[in-house]
């Protein structure tokens, strides 16, 4: 539970980046429910100089995707890539927090 404890502690942090972009977090502690098990709500943003969310992981709310051959399924974590929005599996904090900021690495490295 260590790596929930640190993702909780990021909340509200802005990180200020190169050329103007800047990360910010927010986690806080809720109930768990069916779409969300895992009992945090979380949004962690990267925005560009003009403070345009780049890339945002987050579940503050739900989307529809299809699953291989049609099927239809209701998620609520998941990725933002500027007008993109795709499924993300939450495994566990350390493991979003490593993820995100492979996405922001990879996105510093090819668009700015």
């Amino acid at each position: 539970m260590d790596d929930i404890e640190n993702l909780l502690n990021l909340n509200g942090e802005v990180f200020p980046m190169d050329n103007g972009y800047w990360v910010k977090f927010e986690a806080y502690k809720v109930e768990p429910t069916p779409s969300v098990p895992h009992g945090i709500r979380y949004s962690l943003t990267l925005h560009d100089s003009r403070n345009r969310r780049v890339i945002g992981y987050d579940n503050a709310h739900s989307f529809k995707y299809s699953k291989k051959y049609g099927a239809k399924k209701m998620s609520y974590d998941h990725i933002h890539k500027q007008t993109d929005i795709v499924a993300y599996e939450f495994e566990s904090a350390s493991q979003l927090l490593e993820d995100f900021w492979k996405s922001v690495e990879y996105y510093m490295e090819n668009n700015t």
